[in-house]
């Protein structure tokens, strides 16, 4: 059976409401990672683990809106403090400041090494492109570094090479564009690294080190290929003594690799650090926070402004302001639902328990691959992991492309099939509502999944 037949058969309102949507919105969805074919579920409902689509199809969540729900879906907790809130404040926003900004951020400073001042923005794209700003005016560079395969979010400025080819890794990394649109400058002003390789990295940040500005980077990439800690330290050292702002997206890791990220289990400090997803609690947010004086850089209380009339005389030595606001930047109710995930997740035996239930789903889908002989291994830290279908060790962006990447979207399709919703080649997020139990009604569907894949 094809992929997609079985689901028309099962799914017939999500395919009629996605050609209904198709007629207004282009490719029928509102953001591009949110497709697959033969078309995307709709979806009607949700609860703790679980989704249920508009065809009333039941699914065991391990997308969890990309990472973001780590306490699953609708907690009571988060839904009591914004009640609690709203009741409190009288409206959904103020538009000015208010005391859940201050107190957010002092969490953050508590749990993040290289934090000391924040700035909210409303994604985790936002603050990877307030991060870049903050560190071109620091260094007074033009060029950005990324590493191959690293997203960063949909603007010009980080589509280059998120998607890379296969290449001979005895070769520095092919920069490529990932969308129509982008202008060249962005090509000619991006220098591509490959993570975990060591050598070729130290090469190409030497012969660059007077025109780079940062290093960007997913400290785990992808938010499951681990670093090598000897590659991560030796970068922290090198970009000191180049002068080059060492930039970690953590909108993946942040929380769900532990309270304080992949700086915290890696002891590696970085200059600037971009947090969102769990931040949010389930609503848009986003979070830089970096050293002092670079967040500095983007305060207006020297006068320096680019909407205001009357300005006083720039100071920090700069002829004009870095410019950062945003209507929503700390929304009340998004600041409320984020600290009560951040309660949450402190409490005593919270992480060690998803961690753990996380193990015992991998586990089970390696000992269950193997069992029908293919060959295969989940790659992560903490609540997060992907599936790759090979047995070599998976190193970099490179191995994943390696592997049996066609089998594995067949797979995803047959365990939407069987109930487990996971976009097709995408990471597999757990939350505490991911009970024993749950995972155990996982493997049972997971095995029923290979099974049918065996017999394809």
């Amino acid at each position: 059976m094809e992929n997609g037949s079985f689901l028309h058969k099962t799914a017939a309102r999500s395919a009629q409401m996605y050609r209904e949507a198709a007629r207004w919105i282009p490719g029928g969805v509102t953001a591009n990672i949110k497709y697959f074919t033969p078309y995307p579920i709709f979806m009607d409902s949700a609860s703790g683990a679980y989704l249920y689509d508009v065809d009333g199809n039941q699914y065991i969540d391990y997308n969890l809106c990309y990472g973001a729900l780590i306490l699953g879906h609708g907690d009571q907790r988060i839904i009591a403090a914004i009640n609690e809130t709203f009741s409190h404040i009288g409206t959904t926003i103020f538009g000015t400041p208010h005391r859940l900004e201050a107190e957010m951020a002092r969490v953050l400073v508590d749990l993040y090494p290289g934090i000391e001042k924040v700035r909210f923005t409303n994604s985790g794209l936002e603050a990877t492109l307030l991060a870049i700003r903050l560190a071109m005016a620091w260094t007074g560079r033009k060029k950005l570094a990324k590493f191959e395969g690293h997203y960063h979010g949909s603007y010009d400025q980080v589509l280059i090479s998120v998607t890379p080819q296969k290449r001979n890794l005895r070769r520095h990394p092919v920069k490529t564009s990932d969308s129509l649109g982008l202008p060249e400058y962005y090509a000619e002003n991006t220098v591509v690294l490959p993570f975990n390789e060591w050598d070729q990295t130290e090469e190409i940040l030497h012969q660059h080190r007077h025109e780079i500005a940062a290093v960007i980077m997913e400290p785990i990439q992808g938010g499951f290929i681990p670093p090598d800690e000897t590659f991560l330290k030796r970068l922290r050292e090198l970009t000191q003594q180049y002068g080059i702002v060492l930039i970690f997206d953590e909108v993946k890791t942040g929380f769900r690799t532990g309270l304080s990220g992949a700086q915290g289990i890696y002891g590696v400090v970085p200059d600037l650090t971009a947090l969102g997803k769990v931040l949010g609690g389930g609503f848009p947010v986003g979070a830089v926070g970096g050293r002092v004086e670079m967040m500095e850089l983007c305060s207006p209380a020297s006068g320096v402004d680019i909407l205001t009339t009357e300005q006083q005389p720039p100071s920090f030595g700069q002829d004009q302001p870095l410019f950062h606001s945003g209507t929503y930047n700390g929304h009340p109710i998004v600041l409320t639902a984020g600290l009560a995930t951040i309660q949450v997740l402190r409490e005593s035996g919270v992480y060690p328990q998803l961690e753990a239930n996380t193990t015992q789903l991998r586990n089970g889908m390696e000992e269950i691959l193997s069992r029908y002989g293919i060959a295969s291994q989940t790659v992560g830290i903490g609540s997060i992991f992907n599936l790759v279908l090979a047995d070599l060790p998976v190193r970099r962006i490179q191995d994943v492309l390696e592997s049996n990447l066609s089998l594995r979207r067949n797979l995803d399709t047959h365990l939407l099939n069987q109930g487990v919703f996971i976009k097709p080649l995408n990471r597999f997020s757990l939350s505490t509502a991911h009970s024993a139990e749950v995972i155990d009604e996982t493997l049972e569907r997971f095995e029923l999944a290979v099974k049918s894949l065996v017999r394809k």
